[in-house]
């Protein structure tokens, strides 16, 4: 009786079964999703670090009349200081990096909470999916301004774009598991067979986009 109902219990404890969330309605989450939130919280953490660092460096480097050489400045288009140095950088009124420092950072405690056996309730899945949602569509827009009004690109700033877009993708794939978002089954098994899809076409979008902008440079 104990080995068949094992199963189940477990389930219905981490919301793993694809019928719901369990009564009390809070859930946590496998190994896979917590350590993606990890890595994926860490990489952008590493990217909004550097870049941070680099804003000072370049400040005082102006301050003191000297030139910088960043080491991601690699040719005309990969220049990591001319992105920086953009108004798009301080989209609110401080640099970027600032904001991600912070809830890329908060990303990475939710994974380490998950590993440790957190479980969270329905609303705090749904506020964490709507903040990355925000996320998604801020790097969005930050790819727009670099590809096509900026004209360059920052190495950092790319890896925080595909962090924010995979920790965005399987967060909205585990509320659709779970029956925090509504979706039909076929929908729900469709996320739990081929959850790898959409962020691999969505990652390959941006970087058919990289490659077609400057296709003469990349070629020649």
């Amino acid at each position: 009786m104990t080995t068949t109902t094992a199963p189940r219990d477990e389930a219905a404890r981490t919301g793993d079964d694809g019928g719901g969330p369990p009564a009390g309605g809070a859930v946590g989450a496998g190994r896979a999703y917590a350590l993606l939130l990890v890595i994926t919280g860490l990489a952008g953490v590493l990217a909004a670090w550097v870049i941070t660092v680099d804003k000072f460096r370049l400040l005082e480097a102006k301050l003191t009349g000297d030139t910088l050489d960043m080491a991601c400045d690699i040719n005309p288009i990969v220049s990591c200081g001319s992105v920086m140095e953009s108004p798009q950088a301080e989209a609110f009124g401080f640099p970027n990096p600032v904001l991600g420092l912070v809830t890329y950072g908060m990303i990475v405690a939710v994974g380490m909470g998950l590993l440790a056996g957190a479980r969270f309730p329905r609303w705090y899945w749904l506020t964490m999916n709507a903040g990355m949602l925000f996320g998604v569509g801020f790097c969005t827009w930050l790819m727009y301004q670099s590809l096509y009004e900026i004209g360059k690109l920052c190495l950092w700033c790319n890896l925080a774009w595909v962090a924010t877009l995979l920790m965005f993708w399987y967060t909205t794939f585990r509320n659709i598991h779970n029956g925090f978002l509504p979706a039909p089954a076929w929908l729900r098994e469709g996320v739990r067979e081929f959850h790898w899809v959409i962020p691999a076409v969505h990652v390959g979008i941006i970087g058919m986009l990289v490659l077609t902008r400057w296709w003469d440079f990349w070629t020649s």
